[in-house]
């Protein structure tokens, strides 16, 4: 494929003396939505805002990047608490963890609630994470939201702690009423 940039002319193609071509931009001169164009009918992983990931087929999106994901699941992770009969874990050793999916079937996601979103290797799709094994949903769930709360408690703390020393971060008028 040629490389080609909008400002240059787009190349003299057939049609004879004096008549161009119509200009045609090469795909990957593509912003936005159309880049979605490619991964239409494929297995895309999506990270949402909030931290949510959803595995599902892509099968609509529009202009503004809302997309709309078949055979949907959500797969949940969380870290194992520490077993009373484990030795003490080295810092090299990878985190055990556990991981559920809960189904959902057809999902519209807002394209503005999209961080990240990915294609699948179908070969490698089926193999748990690595360090994670499949648990219990309502296990995982329970792990995964006392984590979320742990975290979201520490990261009042430290923005009491800046507060005071006059840094205001994006939530201190949350902060200061709490």
């Amino acid at each position: 494929m040629e490389n080609l940039s909008i400002s240059e002319p787009p190349p003299q193609q057939g049609g004879g003396p004096g008549i161009a071509a119509p200009a045609q931009l090469p795909p990957q001169m593509f912003t936005t939505a159309a880049q979605l164009l490619d991964l239409t009918d494929k297995k895309l992983m999506v990270v949402l805002r909030d931290g949510r990931k959803l595995v599902g087929v892509l099968r609509s999106w529009d202009q503004f990047a809302n997309i709309v994901l078949q055979s949907t699941t959500e797969r949940l992770f969380a870290l194992q608490p520490p077993q009373p009969s484990d030795a003490a874990p080295s810092d090299t050793a990878p985190p055990r963890g556990l991981y559920a999916d809960i189904l959902h079937g057809i999902f519209l996601v807002r394209g503005e609630n999209v961080l990240l979103l990915g294609e699948m290797d179908l070969d490698r799709d089926d193999l748990p994470p690595p360090g994670y094994e499949q648990g219990e949903v309502a296990l995982v769930k329970r792990l995964a939201d006392e984590a979320r709360a742990r975290d979201r408690s520490r990261d009042k703390a430290r923005a009491r702690k800046l507060a005071k020393l006059g840094f205001e971060g994006d939530a201190a008028g949350e902060i200061v009423l709490l």
